[in-house]
């Protein structure tokens, strides 16, 4: 019963954020560089012939029952000089009441600009599948009626597109996009209770640069901005370092909400997989035991991958 009544008072909670707000916040992820297709359509590496395929997964605020957890699976294919392909699926689950499914397909056509940099300019388009199911979902302490914010389980389907431009070479990138550039709006008012959910353009603001310490040692700063009207920015700065490129470590600092360490390892030429942890600055922080995150990534045909971190930014 204890259980069962943090579950719904935390749902409750997130429910108020997310729905009664004018804007929610996409899924985040501590080891965003290495996911970057699914915020930005235009990211892309140049390597033809090399299929690159990778999967995350973050499970959130441990210790907090009902907290959400997301799933990400992602495949890019560069498959000419100047264009470049990709899917992506990110599965978002709150309680496993509210589930969240988008699927996208990406198309990036790249332009020389300079002797080494790289002009990408991307679109993706998909769908978003919102479920909620409050069967059994009581938030009153006693009688027998559900709040009519939650009584009755929502299926809805929404299409989107999304934009993006990717500048890169060998040893940086800057990128500016918009995943998700059409609004759209989860819940209706129901019975005179406002129980809006919409979700604004999030606009995503991601650099990274490669720094040679010396032949062994490889110094990685990166960093992402995002917002979305209605909510505060959100600024992750991340520094990792890469030895003898195979082995990487770095932290992670998230602007007043979390701090975090990142390590992966090259375990062969074509496979790769890390590990990060959240360590919460906030309230929150009171209630769970951090946040765990696990990244495989897996390159086809990956003969430039003895090149390490320069080959391409992929590996930021």
């Amino acid at each position: 019963m204890k259980n069962k009544t943090t579950t719904c008072l935390f749902l409750a909670f997130a429910f108020g954020l997310i729905w009664n707000v004018t804007a929610q916040q996409d899924p985040q992820f501590t080891q965003y560089m290495y996911n970057q297709k699914i915020i930005n359509p235009a990211y892309a590496t140049g390597n033809q012939q090399e299929i690159n395929v990778g999967a995350l997964y973050r499970s959130q605020w441990v210790g907090i029952e009902g907290a959400p957890s997301t799933a990400s699976l992602f495949v890019h294919y560069p498959v000419s000089e100047r264009i470049e392909l990709g899917l992506s699926f990110t599965n978002d689950d709150i309680g496993n009441v509210v589930t969240e499914n988008n699927i996208y397909a990406d198309f990036a056509y790249i332009l020389p600009v300079s002797e080494q940099g790289k002009l990408s300019l991307g679109l993706k388009a998909g769908v978003t599948l919102f479920d909620a199911n409050f069967d059994g979902f009581t938030l009153q302490s006693g009688g027998n009626d559900t709040d009519a914010a939650f009584r009755d389980n929502i299926n809805q389907t929404f299409p989107n597109l999304g934009a993006g431009a990717f500048y890169y070479t060998d040893r940086f990138y800057a990128g500016l996009s918009a995943p998700n550039l059409l609004t759209t709006q989860h819940l209706e008012n129901e019975n005179g209770v406002q129980t809006t959910g919409v979700e604004n353009v999030h606009l995503f603001l991601t650099s990274g640069y490669v720094l040679d310490v010396n032949d062994a040692i490889k110094l990685k700063p990166a960093f992402l901005l995002r917002g979305v009207q209605g909510a505060p920015l959100t600024l992750d700065v991340t520094a990792n370092v890469l030895f003898n490129d195979k082995f990487e470590a770095g932290l992670a600092y998230r602007v007043g909400d979390a701090v975090s360490g990142l390590v992966n390892y090259r375990i062969a030429p074509n496979l790769r997989v890390g590990y990060a942890y959240d360590y919460t600055l906030s309230n929150l922080g009171n209630y769970n035991t951090g946040s765990h995150e696990v990244m495989i990534l897996f390159n086809i045909k990956s003969k430039a991958w003895d090149r390490g971190f320069d080959r391409s930014p992929r590996f930021f």
